[in-house]
């Protein structure tokens, strides 16, 4: 049966898909494939494209269809999860994205036509006006209120700054930073216990306070005892530290 259609009327093979399948009045989900693709392939017979490119479109959208008629006649096969497998089913999912997008282009389309017709006008208000704001009456505001009032609503926002104080962090105080020479510190360290010969690790941490300087000191005892310049000696766990200058 031959179609009467036009090449300007449709964008693409997908176009005239959608037109056959809405002509012939069939589920998307469900087409016909052996009636459509006669009806697909008349068009193509009648087609005079000199547009090559065009041309191949419809082609192999074609040779696409009469693939699917193909398998269509063959056994179906057999999905992994044990159901038939559609040939149809990649076909069906590109001609509804393409509707989809066809119909948003209609759509924003007709609202750009109607935007055409819409025309803007500078406000022209005059600044006197726009400045003006509407006077607050006092006694309006305040009608109602309370000293009962105003002590609840003082004490509910006491409350809140409460729960938004974290119990445990705002103890922690402020951390400082502590500044220390480590080479200074290190040849002091190194100076006081080849003066001393024999001292406990405890004398050395009484020389100078802070943090760092422990640090130091430990770090310069662990430096001599490598480089065979001290001794150190210590009875048990937890016990006092002897030291002494080699």
């Amino acid at each position: 049966m031959g179609i009467s259609v036009k090449l300007q009327v449709f964008e693409g093979p997908l176009d005239l898909l959608l037109h056959l399948i809405d002509k012939n009045k069939v589920n998307i989900q469900d087409i016909p494939v052996a009636e459509i693709t006669n009806q697909y392939m008349e068009y193509v017979r009648q087609m005079q494209a000199e547009d090559l490119d065009v041309m191949s479109e419809f082609l192999v959208m074609a040779a696409t269809l009469l693939d699917i008629k193909a398998k269509m006649l063959l056994p179906q096969k057999v999905t992994e999860e044990g159901e038939p497998e559609d040939p149809r089913a990649e076909l069906v999912q590109r001609l509804l994205e393409y509707k989809m997008y066809k119909y948003m282009a209609q759509e924003l389309r007709e609202r750009e036509e109607a935007a055409a017709f819409t025309v803007y006008r500078r406000p022209n208000v005059p600044k006197e006006v726009l400045a003006w704001q509407e006077p607050v009456d006092v006694d309006q505001v305040l009608e109602g209120v309370t000293l009962p009032r105003l002590l609840l609503l003082y004490q509910d926002i006491l409350k809140r700054q409460e729960k938004r104080v974290d119990p445990i962090r705002s103890r922690f105080g402020r951390l400082k930073k502590e500044e220390i020479d480590l080479s200074e510190t290190m040849q002091f360290v190194q100076e006081y216990i080849e003066r001393i010969r024999k001292c406990t690790f405890r004398n050395v941490l009484t020389q100078r306070k802070g943090r760092p300087y422990a640090i130091a000191a430990f770090l310069t005892l662990l430096e001599m005892m490598k480089e065979g310049k001290a001794e150190v000696r210590q009875e048990g766990i937890f016990e006092e530290i002897y030291i002494s200058a080699v």
